[in-house]
């Protein structure tokens, strides 16, 4: 399995973890849910939160996978340099 291959599994295994995490936090658990989230609910603006929120992870891992094959290259020609 080469690098990139290795990362994505990382990247899929992790965002799986983490989903399931999540999905277990939000479940209802009998208490009263924070005025706030109805407001931006009722108000169609939670959307908006999710939407920008979807925004910042999708760039963050953009960005390191981007930051990734960057440093594959130069290991790469460190290597062949030797």
């Amino acid at each position: 399995m080469d690098r990139m291959n290795r990362f994505a599994l990382r990247l899929a295994l992790s965002a799986l973890f983490g989903m399931s995490a999540f999905r277990a936090l939000c479940q209802e658990s009998g208490r009263p849910v924070a005025e706030m989230a109805d407001s931006f609910r009722a108000d169609g603006k939670i959307y908006v939160v999710v939407g920008v929120l979807a925004i910042i992870l999708l760039g963050l891992i953009v960005y390191l996978i981007r930051l990734d094959r960057k440093i594959g290259r130069i290991e790469k020609s460190v290597s062949s340099n030797q």
